[in-house]
């Protein structure tokens, strides 16, 4: 079962190193666990490279089965070990994370506590960090590209980069097309204030609230845009060096909350450690 809820969380998180994070083990051990789990079902479950981790047509078959059966252990505990709790637990994000992570975290939550219920509000990184702030919400999942004064855990980071249509010539554009989301994005504020910094014209050409919306103006050459890394796939590449666009910094995710008891079992929840 270790096993499975660290493969499940490679599948989820597209990389050794974000799940490793998320299991509270190391790559190499989550390595280790994988290969023992290909020689005990006889099949290569997955190939992997610098960039992502891609499954095999074994991968997928095993992904279903692993869910369900992560699913039953973890309802079959939480039945026999009981959960007193019960309350509401208010939970802010960003757009992206609450379609990407988000629903994830509910559903386990749902399955270990079933007495908690959670309230979900949506809105741009700083948006989520001001109603933290105010009191609003008791727990914050938030994207920053520079040091937060309030108390956080670190869930992962990783490099911001420029981001393009391959073979495409929006960035042969005077001023450069931007494809940005809405104020208040941290990728947002990265892209502009290095490209200021460097004097570059400029000009936002495709506004979303969601990187889906980047993805898709991008996908069309309408625009360049400031990305994760790990969002570059398909039709997308990084954009080259030769175009001498400036340095970008690493994007974090960060987790704040208020410390109270319906908080703390949200957060295990979401590192995968309820129902252990």
């Amino acid at each position: 079962m270790e096993a499975l809820r660290s493969f499940v969380a490679i599948c989820e998180t597209g990389t050794f190193r974000r799940a490793a994070a998320r299991v509270n083990r190391s790559p190499s051990a989550i390595s280790l666990q994988i290969g023992k789990l290909e020689e005990q079902i006889n099949a290569r479950l997955m190939t992997r490279d610098a960039r992502h981790v891609e499954l095999t047509d074994q991968g997928e078959v095993l992904l279903g089965y692993a869910r369900r059966l992560l699913g039953i252990s973890d309802e079959a505990m939480a039945h026999f070990r009981g959960s007193p709790l019960t309350g509401h637990l208010r939970l802010a994000a960003p757009h992206d994370l609450g379609v990407s992570q988000v629903p994830g975290i509910l559903q386990k939550l749902a399955e270990t506590h079933p007495g908690i219920v959670v309230d979900v509000s949506l809105g741009t990184s700083k948006a989520v960090q001001n109603m933290f702030a105010n009191g609003a919400v008791n727990v914050a999942l938030f994207n920053e590209v520079r040091d937060t004064s309030m108390k956080v855990q670190e869930l992962s980071s990783e490099p911001l980069v420029w981001a393009m249509c391959e073979g495409g010539r929006a960035i042969e554009r005077s001023p450069l097309p931007l494809a940005i989301a809405e104020v208040g994005c941290a990728w947002r504020e990265a892209a502009l204030q290095a490209l200021e910094k460097k004097g570059l014209s400029h000009r936002v050409a495709y506004s979303s609230d969601t990187s889906m919306g980047q993805i898709a103006a991008l996908n069309s050459d309408l625009a360049i845009a400031v990305l994760p890394k790990s969002l570059i796939a398909g039709k997308l590449v990084e954009a080259p060096a030769d175009y001498g666009l400036p340095p970008l910094p690493k994007t974090h995710i960060f987790l704040a909350h208020d410390g109270g008891d319906l908080a703390k079992v949200l957060i295990a929840s979401l590192t995968h450690e309820g129902g252990r």
